[in-house]
């Protein structure tokens, strides 16, 4: 079989059931990448190797007497938001260095009751914020294409570790891009899901309204099947959407003959790198060439996303972090006063991003500004969500650009916030509307860096989404390239 890390999720599933290795050989393999690769790319946080190998055992045991559970004996990473019972749960800040859940997240849950195992957790962005993994209160996570430059954010850490094969798949959130664009700097394939379709039980909120939890893996089939595996109704998530998910097979015969493909003007803009324009523009034909029928389309409130968005999600995050005070879990700075407690352990325990968004939020939330500035925001967000409705009456999906540039370097944008902010301009506006959107690699720039597109559809639209990157992949091959890893660096 040679190097099993070269596997994608669905070939070491079929491979274990097939018997041609066991799971803790899979999972050492794993394991000893990690020790031999992740020094220089600092993906995990925190590694579960015990735990990991005796999982591993007993799905041996279990495949041995003839289980076939969906992912049995399959490691993944974990994204260090979600909580796992027993399992340190940061959210990459010194303010939860310690905290132990006492429960599990609904969409580990799943994929563990479908037999997976937990390799470990990985970085991000402190409680989400960021666009980098730059923002971690412990390390910052390195790009496996070039280790100078950062892998995106938040999810970087889930996205590195699984184009480094580090893991065969991994679990990210998505907020405002935070699985889509890690993914596309990191050459992975990743989803942002119908917001309620995958239950937030157990991700530790930063904007409620917002917040997604979404799978990273190498392929489109990847993808899907861990979404099926996560998605559908959660009676302890009150934004939990009780639909059916129809079942997500992706095979040779797929076609998108006659899928129409919409791509909106607004997303090619002024600014944006011309290889990442080239590189997408050329999967759109691709598409096309596959039987696609390709339409201009407009999206004419996509200029308002990122005001929107560091309007309503800070807001949003003001009031999740409010109950980080010292009093009933995480960090505790003693003193004699309570106010001065509060004080302490919240300016000691948050990093600065997190900081300035919370004050960027209770400003928007504050007397005399509701109405002038959150109020505001939530109208013209639904403004960019009709321009979405209206879009979908004309095409099926729509495909855009991730990111304006591919993956920039350590350090480069960040003295200057809003710079960092504009790289989220193509993934916001579906946040905001609520919609899904895929993320896979179409390309490389001249620095041999992964270029990504995005397709965007309807709201419950994810099907049509992973068959179109599905027959996209079954045609290329940018998502079978490999990072030719130098960690002396």
């Amino acid at each position: 079989m040679g190097d099993f890390t070269n596997l994608t999720l669905i070939e070491a599933r079929d491979a274990l059931r097939q018997g041609d290795f066991s799971s803790r050989q899979l999972t050492q393999a794993y394991l000893d990448r990690i020790t031999a690769i992740d020094k220089g790319i600092k993906a995990y946080l925190t590694v579960l190797s015990d735990e990991v190998l005796q999982a591993a055992d007993e799905a041996d045991r279990r495949l041995q007497a003839g289980e076939e559970l969906p992912l049995l004996g399959v490691p993944l990473a974990i994204k260090d938001l979600l909580t796992i019972e027993g399992v340190r749960t940061t959210c990459a800040s010194r303010i939860l260095e310690n905290f132990d859940p006492a429960y599990t997240a609904t969409a580990v849950q799943r994929l563990l009751d479908a037999g997976a195992i937990v390799l470990g957790k990985t970085n991000m962005d402190e409680f989400a914020m960021g666009s980098s993994t730059e923002n971690s209160a412990y390390q910052t996570t390195h790009n496996p294409w070039d280790v100078e430059r950062v892998p995106g954010g938040t999810s970087g850490g889930s996205a590195a570790a699984v184009a480094a094969r580090l893991a065969p798949a991994a679990l990210g959130t998505d907020t405002g891009g935070s699985v889509r664009q890690p993914a596309s700097f990191c050459g992975v394939t990743g989803l942002k899901p119908t917001y309620g379709r995958i239950s937030r039980y157990g991700l530790i909120a930063f904007g409620s309204s917002l917040d997604s939890v979404g799978p990273i893996g190498h392929t489109a089939e990847d993808v899907a099947l861990l979404f099926s595996l996560m998605a559908g109704h959660d009676p302890r998530d009150a934004t939990s959407m009780d639909k059916t998910v129809p079942d997500m097979q992706l095979t040779e015969t797929n076609s998108i003959k006659g899928l129409r493909v919409g791509v909106p003007k607004e997303y090619f803009i002024k600014g944006i790198q011309p290889e990442v324009e080239s590189a997408v523009r050329a999967a759109i034909a691709e598409l096309e060439a596959q039987g696609a029928e390709i339409v201009e389309v407009s999206l004419p409130h996509t200029q308002y996303a990122v005001p929107v968005y560091y309007i309503i999600a800070p807001a949003e995050a003001s009031a999740n972090l409010a109950r980080f005070d010292g009093v009933r879990y995480g960090l505790r700075v003693e003193s004699d006063d309570y106010i001065d407690m509060f004080k302490q352990t919240r300016g000691q325990g948050f990093g600065p991003e997190v900081k300035r968004r919370i004050m960027l939020g209770t400003y928007a939330l504050s007397a005399g500004y509701y109405d002038a500035y959150y109020g505001q925001a939530q109208k013209v967000r639904r403004l960019i969500q009709d321009d979405f409705i209206q879009a979908f009456e004309q095409v099926d999906v729509i495909a855009t650009p991730v990111a304006p540039t591919t993956a920039f370097r350590i350090g480069e944008h960040s003295d200057d916030p809003l710079e960092m902010y504009l790289q989220d301009i193509f993934t916001l506006p579906g946040s905001l509307a609520g919609v899904p959107g895929l993320a896979f690699p179409v390309g490389f720039d001249e620095n041999n860096l992964p270029i990504g597109m995005q397709l965007i559809g309807p709201h419950f639209g994810e099907a049509k989404l992973f068959e179109a990157a599905h027959v996209y992949q079954q045609a290329t091959d940018w998502h079978q390239q490999q990072p030719q890893l130098n960690i002396s660096k």
